[in-house]
């Protein structure tokens, strides 16, 4: 298996506004730079984006504010495999745009061999990603948050509530910026650039919040996921009730 890293790539332009995400998930030191795409639409009165392409992202990030707690459900997808190795995690994290810190936790579904593999992770990056022993298959329902305390004190939950499983970990990262809230889908990096996007079909995320809010609240960015050369890999909804989206796979 490659070398891999979970990071956001978008344009130059937004990387400017919002910087780039550091890894999830890395089995190794950094190794790729950010790929440089074209985003789109409109802003908000802070000036970011409200809708964005990404090479390796789909979902929401807000930004503009100081972000102190996270929160999403979701439903696990199936990883749809053929002969291709691929990649695919789901997540709901601080930091990460315009800061060189992430804390996240989540699942994955990559495809090995012609077989699915899923997985539960957490991340405080720049330490190295955590995995979960225990169990996550396709339809399970996710319950993720993470809560930033006094002195770089985070709390990171996540739990299965159809296995009847949950961890609670709390760790220390002092200089993390809070400057971001995201629910993402996510295709993973090697040191050749992004990886095939595993076939998820489609990944609803249900009550997303930031601060205790609908994430709404704070116009996040719309990202869409995107080839280098515009084709769509995945693309995201809009939001209902300020809380509720889905993301749909499109291609490798």
């Amino acid at each position: 298996m490659p070398a891999i890293r979970r990071t956001l790539v978008f344009s130059a332009a937004l990387t400017a506004l919002l910087g780039y995400a550091a890894p999830v998930l890395a089995q190794s030191p950094a190794l790729d730079a950010p790929m440089i795409l074209s985003d789109s639409g409109p802003t908000d009165p802070h000036g970011d984006p409200l809708n964005a392409t990404s090479a390796n992202w789909a979902g929401y990030a807000a930004t503009g504010h100081r972000f102190t707690s996270v929160h999403a459900d979701w439903v696990q997808p199936a990883a749809n495999c053929d002969t291709t190795d691929t990649w695919s995690s789901f997540w709901a994290g601080l930091d990460g745009d315009g800061s060189s810190t992430v804390e996240q936790t989540g699942t994955m579904a990559d495809c090995s061999g012609g077989s699915p593999r899923y997985a539960a992770w957490y991340e405080m990056y720049p330490a190295y990603p955590v995995d979960f022993s225990d169990p996550v298959a396709p339809g399970d329902h996710l319950s993720a948050s993470v809560t930033a305390g006094a002195g770089g004190q985070f709390t990171l939950v996540l739990s299965d509530q159809t296995r009847n499983w949950s961890h609670t970990v709390r760790k220390t990262l002092r200089g993390a910026r809070l400057a971001s809230a995201e629910v993402i889908a996510e295709a993973p990096s090697s040191g050749t650039g992004v990886l095939p996007l595993t076939d998820f079909g489609t990944v609803q995320f249900g009550s997303a919040t930031a601060n205790g809010q609908a994430i709404g609240t704070f116009s996040p960015a719309q990202i869409a996921m995107a080839a280098q050369g515009g084709a769509t890999k995945a693309a995201t909804s809009p939001l209902s009730s300020g809380s509720d989206f889905s993301v749909a796979w499109q291609h490798h």
